[in-house]
């Protein structure tokens, strides 16, 4: 069954506010045709009273009626009726007796089209009749002598033709207008269709209304806490897994509306919002957790809009980073494994050939030995077997970058009480250890020593190298997050490492040979950190 094609938002706009402007205009025509219409023929009425008043009031009309001359009425009135563009001007006597008319005729003889009774009792009125001349409007008012006696009536007409063709007129005048407004209204509603559908970027409702959901449930699915704010720093957004980690933090209420600077300060929004520039991975320490804050700045049209704040537990990355730095290292160990593998098999094939099978014996022997006293040293000076297997890892990378790394015979690495210790010495002892191979890259001989040693509650993690050394005015900047030497895209080693040793309360000491002015060059990086040993082991 085929989807049932829905009308267009554009198109529902312009019926809708068509359908408005119509339905006004409707109603104003019927307003406007119940009165203007009406006002018409009250102005002509009232046209008609003007003249005939006027007349009534003239002393040639009154004299004329008192002595019975019709012949100046006539000649006046005429001149009158030219003038103003009008059917007639009739003037009677007290018998309805004609002294003028347009059809001169008919003076002498009685008024026909009746209506001059009220007129002839001194009342003026207008009425509608039916005469010689055809249908007229008529006016009449009394005429009075000089005296104060009625001596006749003045009749104005205006022809019912004329009088319905200006009402005629002005109703099509009135039709125009409306029906230009009704034009100019549909025009308005497609324009603003089409704006208010560019506004949503050519999205139907119905698109935007799954839009909208599907936003919305991936907001509030995410792993990550997001505030969003406007341009004015006021929370506009806030997802679950915020609110979480807020409340673990100690952050509770609701946000929306309020002003982040309000309800989080440390966020800082506000700086992102007048700089315009992004913070990446900026750590900040929240009631004793540590949550690890990306903010951004939103530009729509190249106008800043707002800003969006990302944040997770750093206690869950730096776990699911030691799972991935776990496969990563036990990856690095079967790849530097296999390739010292592939080197003896090699070896053997090449003394298999050649017949030298007692030095193959002494070589297989060797190696065996060598190997089991390198995991036998391992695992006796180091206790726990997560740090071991790590180290093991270190050991063939080195081997395979050309490196000897050397663990020192009177390094002794006890059980921690608390398992996150250990991973922390893994960011702390895997950082240093990357740094001095990265620092030996390009040297003849490559040397790194490593050691670890206990005493009284403390744990010193030792990391020496025969490198160029660090210059004296990089040492301030090297735990800065993002600064290397080495190009982008680097410069996070040392920071994880003082990190590292910040949270656990130690400190950490660096001596370089280009600082001490040794004969030999080399960078040593001492990390002193509290250490709890592990119930039962109290080396």
């Amino acid at each position: 069954m085929a989807r049932k094609k829905l009308i267009g938002l554009r198109t529902k706009v312009a019926i809708m506010v068509s359908a408005v402007v119509l339905l006004v205009l409707l109603m104003l025509y019927f307003i406007f045709r119940n009165q203007i219409i009406p006002q018409t023929r009250h102005a002509l009425e009232d046209k008609a009273y003007a003249i005939a008043r006027t007349l009534a009031l003239i002393p040639l009309i009154s004299d004329g009626l008192n002595t019975g001359s019709s012949k100046e009425i006539q000649a006046y009135t005429s001149r009158i009726t030219r003038r103003n563009d009008i059917m007639f001007v009739v003037v009677i006597d007290m018998n309805s007796i004609r002294y003028s008319h347009p059809d001169p005729s008919l003076i002498g003889k009685p008024f026909v089209g009746g209506g001059q009774q009220a007129a002839l009792r001194g009342e003026e009125s207008i009425s509608e009749g039916e005469g010689m001349l055809g249908r007229s409007l008529r006016a009449f008012v009394p005429v009075y002598s000089g005296q104060g006696h009625q001596v006749g009536v003045v009749v104005v007409g205006l022809s019912m033709e004329r009088v319905q063709r200006l009402v005629r007129q002005n109703e099509w005048t009135l039709i125009a207008i409306l029906l230009s407004g009704a034009l100019l209204g549909a025009g308005g509603a497609f324009i603003l269709g089409l704006k208010i559908k560019r506004m949503m970027f050519g999205m139907e409702p119905a698109d935007i209304s799954k839009l909208l959901q599907e936003r919305s449930a991936m907001l509030q699915s995410i792993r990550e806490g997001i505030i969003a704010v406007d341009d004015k720093a006021v929370i506009t957004m806030v997802n679950v897994e915020a609110e979480r980690l807020l409340a673990r933090a100690g952050i509770a209420g609701n946000g929306m509306t309020r002003s982040i600077g309000d309800f989080w300060p440390e966020l800082r929004l506000e700086q992102v919002l007048s700089s315009g520039e992004a913070r990446q991975d900026r750590e900040l320490e929240l009631n004793g957790i540590t949550i690890l804050v990306s903010c951004v700045p939103v530009r729509v049209a190249g106008e800043m809009v707002g800003a969006i704040a990302t944040f997770r537990d750093k206690t869950e990355l730096v776990v699911l980073a030691e799972r991935l730095s776990g496969i990563s290292v036990y990856a690095d160990a079967l790849r530097a494994g296999a390739h010292e593998f592939m080197n003896k098999l090699h070896v053997i094939m090449g003394m298999t050939h050649m017949g030298l099978y007692g030095e193959l014996q002494q070589y297989i022997s060797g190696t065996v030995s060598n190997y089991q006293n390198e995991i036998g040293s391992i695992t006796r000076q180091i206790k726990d077997p997560v740090m071991a297997g790590f180290l093991l890892g270190k050991l063939s990378r080195a081997r395979e970058t050309g490196t000897e790394l050397v663990l020192g015979r009177d390094s002794y690495l006890p059980e921690a009480a608390d398992p996150q210790m250990i991973h922390e010495l893994i960011t702390i002892a895997g950082n240093l250890l990357d740094n001095a191979m990265d620092a030996l890259e390009g040297q003849a001989v490559k040397e790194i020593r490593l050691s670890f040693h206990y005493d009284g509650g403390i744990l010193r993690c030792t990391v020496w190298d025969n490198g160029p050394g660090i210059p004296r005015q990089l040492q301030e900047q090297i735990y800065t997050q993002g600064f290397s030497t080495k190009g982008e895209g680097r410069g996070f080693g040392l920071y994880l490492v003082h990190k590292s040793i910040e949270k656990l309360g130690g400190r950490l000491e660096i001596i370089s040979g280009s600082v001490k002015g040794a004969e030999a060059a080399g960078t040593e990086f001492t990390a002193e950190v509290p250490y709890a040993l592990k119930d039962g082991d109290h080396t």
